[in-house]
């Protein structure tokens, strides 16, 4: 059970004002924290890129996580769907769900917000808390140029398939977490590991940069064979594979061993990096990894071991 420190009650406003003011300042926030809503101008020419994220106790995050961590992966994870995108942030809501107000809890979850105010540049404008079973929602708001927006359609036979950075390793990191996996032998490949599920990196840069090569775009963050999946299935294609493309850390082979991270680079999840589609006539982003070719013929083929699971399933 989660310890509390001793409660002190305060209204929704108090809580509001001690936690999470302060950190709506940014170039598009006409109005933020305060008022019935916010108000953000857009600026001239582009589009607004809206999308939702939520994270539940049990389910996304276990009682003894940090709740700073829970805080930035909340936000990590919306953040990446406009990296996938190409947006650039302009600002975000959190609804937060408390079963109970803990002042201890609630200042270690307001340094998670603001770290990751901070890193993806996305100012925090507004939100709703109530009681009930612990629970966030992010609403965060991009914008990219009109015209432009990376979709998962798009992918068109002979299209590399690459992504973005090492898969697997937060995967390996959420295991880590929960005490179904240990790593005693090799604390810093293990300190690797956790940091890589505590901390995504959306890669919002590599996102902007993709507006005009990527053919189509899409973030890992149920695996990257089920995100793949969903990428071929809108563009109508299928994908071949070169296994050995993957690209997995020494960090992840050193505590698993190459076979399991194998498996957990393909259907782990938790990665929050960007697979994508390219013309074989544009240069690979650096750091990227060409794991695969896009082909006419439906399904994912040149895996020797498809996992039995391959990715998070929601239901």
């Amino acid at each position: 059970m989660r310890q509390h420190s001793t409660l002190s009650t305060m209204t929704e406003f108090e809580l509001i004002h001690r936690f999470f003011s302060g950190l709506d300042f940014g170039p598009s926030t006409r109005l933020g924290i305060g008022d019935d809503a916010a108000i953000l101008d857009i600026p001239p020419a582009h589009s607004l890129v809206v999308s939702v994220d939520s994270a539940n106790e049990h389910t996304h995050f276990s009682e003894l996580t940090l709740p700073e961590v829970v805080a930035y992966r909340s936000i990590a994870s919306a953040i990446s769907d406009l990296a996938a995108m190409g947006a650039t942030p302009i600002g975000m809501t959190l609804a937060l769900s408390l079963s109970e107000q803990d002042p201890l809890w609630l200042r270690s979850f307001s340094e998670g917000v603001t770290k990751a105010v901070y890193a993806f540049g996305c100012p925090l404008v507004g939100g709703d808390t109530t009681k009930g079973p612990l629970s966030i929602s992010v609403t965060v708001m991009g914008t990219v140029p009109q015209g432009f927006g990376l979709k998962r359609s798009g992918a068109t036979v002979g299209d590399l398939i690459c992504v973005s950075s090492s898969l697997g390793d937060a995967a390996a990191g959420l295991q880590l977490e929960l005490g179904t996996l240990f790593a005693e032998e090799h604390p810093s490949c293990s300190d690797y590991l956790l940091d890589r599920w505590s901390y995504p990196q959306p890669r919002l840069a590599l996102g902007s940069d993709l507006l005009n090569s990527a053919t189509a775009c899409i973030d890992i963050s149920d695996g990257f064979l089920a995100d793949l999946g969903h990428l071929l299935q809108q563009s109508g294609v299928g994908a071949q594979i070169n296994e050995a493309a993957i690209p997995i850390s020494a960090e992840l082979i050193s505590v698993v061993g190459r076979a399991q991270a194998l498996q957990l680079a393909l259907s782990g999840g938790e990665d929050y990096e960007l697979c994508f589609t390219l013309p074989s006539s544009v240069a690979v982003p650096e750091g990227c990894s060409v794991v695969g070719q896009i082909v006419a013929t439906m399904g994912i083929r040149g895996l020797t071991n498809t996992p039995v699971r391959t990715g998070f399933q929601h239901f």
